[in-house]
């Protein structure tokens, strides 16, 4: 079917992601052929199987599958590369992706050889799309804190060694099951990180309650939640991430179909989250095992909640605001707030190869608002 006009325009207009998981990027054919080369086995090639989940610690399962197939630095170039050519397809021009490694460091894989890897494959994905990618070094809560402090500190010793692609790695953060896990148990961590010069995020609200999101910020102390969903039901936190331009990055069609918090697009909770002023954007979470890119999540937030083209572009442009202002801003320095990436372009400006986007004239420059746009550290 021919797209509308507006989910033309949606997939075209340049566009920051937030919250994206690199190894969700993963085609479907590049997961196949690496299983059969490295001789896993498959519960069914039929992706339209593969890929259906009735809880969040059930899409991990597949998720983790598909993780299994990184198996060598080549594998983990092709899959950065590839992520940067399929997102720019539909307008990223700037994108923060996790990754998470525990389950590779566990196998034996060297971190070094991995985040070179990534590397790789971003550069060369760059080099030819024009976007620009950083990563966040997620802990997997499921190895639990101890774990995930021997991760921090392998980073911070290839930040002293200067090791290829760890400038990429702008922040920590930590994802996978909340459901039983204290967030505070992973302080150790975070403290570690935060001496180590990384920006702090967490997956928090994906299945977990508004305090574990008030835990992450005043104990772990975390510039940014990633998912939030609970967020709602406290309104003094509320207030507070409102009024502090604490950024939530919410992931509405992964929310529906990986995490099953709601039966329908239509029940999300995301207009409600912009119209108590928070600063919530709109993002992927594992696109490619749900079918979806960053301008179909953008068309399909439009239409759930009949919100046309100028409400979607100040949903666009809130990821280039920086906290506290009312206006995308150039930024002020590169360690405060956000560098402009290479590539972008005005938001009324469409990326090399595309026709301009009508109806977005007067706008700022689309720098990003990410996990460095909140300032100094705290």
């Amino acid at each position: 079917m021919k797209p509308s006009a507006l989910e033309a325009a949606l997939d075209a207009i340049p566009k920051v992601e937030l919250h994206c998981h690199i190894e969700g990027t993963l085609r479907p054919e590049t997961f196949v052929e690496l299983a059969r080369r490295h001789g896993i086995a498959l519960p069914t090639t039929n992706l339209d199987e593969l890929y259906r989940y009735d809880s969040l610690d059930g899409f991990l399962r597949i998720f983790w599958l598909g993780q299994s197939t990184l198996a060598t630095r080549a594998d983990w170039a092709r899959l950065a590369y590839e992520s940067v050519v399929d997102g720019a397809a539909h307008g990223v021009v700037y994108r923060e992706s996790f990754f998470t490694p525990a389950r590779h460091l566990v196998a034996g894989q060297d971190l070094a050889d991995l985040v070179a890897g990534l590397d790789e494959g971003l550069t060369a994905g760059e080099a030819e799309t024009g976007a620009r990618y950083q990563l966040i070094a997620d802990m997997d809560r499921a190895f639990g804190p101890a774990a995930g402090l021997e991760f921090i500190d392998a980073l911070v010793e290839l930040r002293r060694a200067g090791a290829r692609g760890i400038e990429r790695i702008i922040g920590v953060g930590m994802d996978s099951t909340e459901l039983g896990i204290d967030p505070v148990t992973f302080q150790p961590a975070y403290d570690r990180a935060r001496s180590g010069g990384f920006r702090l995020t967490a997956h928090q609200g994906e299945n977990s309650a508004a305090a574990a999101i008030n835990a992450a910020l005043d104990v772990l102390r975390v510039e940014r939640i990633d998912h939030g969903l609970p967020v709602l039901h406290d309104p003094e936190l509320v207030t507070r991430m409102a009024a502090e331009r604490i950024p939530i990055t919410v992931c509405p069609t992964s929310n529906v179909l990986i995490s099953n918090s709601f039966a329908r697009l239509e029940d999300h909770p995301y207009p409600q989250m912009r119209a108590a002023g928070l600063l919530a954007t709109v993002n992927t979470d594992d696109p490619a095992f749900i079918n979806l890119d960053l301008g179909a999540e953008y068309a399909a937030v439009a239409s759930a909640f009949r919100w046309g083209w100028l409400e979607m572009v100040d949903v666009a442009l809130d990821v280039s605001r920086r906290p506290g202002s009312t206006s995308p801003t150039r930024p002020a320095s590169a360690a405060g707030s956000m560098r402009r990436p290479r590539g972008s372009t005005q938001v009324n400006e469409a990326p090399a190869g595309r026709n301009p986007v009508p109806g977005a004239e007067g706008h700022g420059p689309n720098d990003r608002i990410g996990i460095t746009a909140r300032g100094p550290h705290p």
